[in-house]
């Protein structure tokens, strides 16, 4: 059917009916995402539901509160069946293993406090997946992410979520320009989780009352050295606690079981004063303790950086914007000076405890919801 230019735009932005708009929806089976596919099956729109197997199906049933299980992909093609738009389950088990698990173990080992769902997102998602979906002819790929696209003078940016408590900008600093023109937010401008659990509810959802993942899907209970152990046993090793003199106060099973800000279970008594572990030194075994003000960072590098900016990163000998470097913190004020195309010296103008090796780092804006990108933090004080 041929359209003129006065074709208004549908909800997905483009100028065309929504019969005519195929869109895939990436379904973790929770709550989320299935409202995502179900209201826009409702609106009419050509929908193509894609499941992503990450790990062994049999293991993943017994593990409930992670994503992505089997009992997750049964209640992603029920909501499919229900809502009368194909569904297809795809198994990314090897590319999973080698992009994000493999990764998390090896920077884990490393003596890094690493964010796997930031490199799923990165290199399963939203570039496997992403792939996947223009293989199946869709005009674009829609999630279930708090997180909103706008459209601006210079194309798409990537602004936080209305609800500040759901947002989860900080795990899609690194989606490209080119990703986010392919890439639609549904939920992003939805005032909080009970308006979404309300169209589930509409939508006559099974999944309207799933409780929400809380942990790294591969990592369902929390206990990061555990999964560790099992994936390189070989590497644990024991070593020494020692505090920021060198000076030997016990011995521990391993760097891995310990992070950097850690108080309690240090197992070294008839201290005068609390400590925390301020470093971990791998190559020495090493767990480097002491006072709390040493856990204070000021500066902190940053590389691999991905800019979402209208002017080219290096254009400016620095940027007065804002940074979170914790998913559970508030963005803080900074000054970013670019050292290279993809790398930067941060300026936290109030220093913050806990900066890890590791962790991201997300750019914001002082005046706005946008987000210009971010980077990972490499090394430590």
């Amino acid at each position: 059917m041929a359209l003129d230019s006065d074709t208004p735009l549908n909800s997905l932005g483009f100028a065309k009916p929504p019969s005519e708009t195929r869109v895939v929806v990436a379904m973790s089976g929770g709550v989320d995402s299935s409202v995502v596919a179900a209201r826009l099956a409702d609106e009419g729109y050509d929908v193509v539901g894609v499941t992503l197997q990450l790990y062994d199906h049999g293991a993943a049933l017994a593990k409930k509160g992670a994503c992505c299980a089997g009992i997750d992909i049964h209640d992603a093609r029920r909501v499919a069946e229900e809502k009368g738009f194909p569904h297809y389950v795809l198994d990314y088990e090897n590319i999973f293993q080698e992009t994000v698990i493999d990764e998390f173990a090896d920077s884990y080992l490393a003596g890094a406090t690493p964010v796997p769902c930031i490199r799923c997102n990165e290199r399963v998602k939203f570039k496997d997946l992403l792939e996947t979906a223009k293989d199946l002819d869709a005009d674009c790929m829609a999630t279930g992410h708090y997180i909103q696209r706008k459209v601006g003078a210079n194309g798409p940016e990537l602004h936080s979520a209305e609800d500040a408590r759901r947002d989860q900008s900080y795990f899609l600093f690194s989606t490209t320009p080119e990703q986010l023109d392919y890439l639609r937010f549904p939920l992003g401008h939805l005032p909080n989780k009970d308006a979404t659990r309300a169209l589930a509810a509409e939508y006559g959802l099974a999944v309207a009352d799933k409780p929400d993942s809380q942990d790294i899907c591969f990592v369902p209970d929390g206990n990061y050295a555990s999964v560790i152990e099992k994936l390189r046993p070989d590497a644990i090793e024991p070593g020494e606690i020692v505090d920021h003199n060198g000076n030997v106060l016990g011995t521990h099973k391993g760097v891995i079981h310990y992070t950097v800000g850690q108080r309690r279970g240090l197992g070294i008594g008839g201290l005068t004063e609390p400590l925390y572990v301020v470093r971990l030194d791998v190559d020495a075994k090493q767990v480097i303790v002491g006072p709390k003000e040493m856990l204070t960072t000021r500066i902190i590098p940053v590389r691999e950086i991905n800019w979402l900016g209208d002017e080219p990163f290096e254009s400016r000998p620095e940027w007065h914007l804002s940074v979170k470097v914790r998913s559970t913190r508030p963005p803080r004020n900074a000054i970013i000076r670019p050292t290279g195309p993809d790398t930067a010296e941060v300026e936290l103008l109030t220093p913050e405890e806990g900066v890890s090796p590791g962790q991201a780092c997300v750019i914001y804006d002082t005046e706005s919801s946008r987000i210009f990108g971010g980077g990972w933090i490499w090394r430590g004080h």
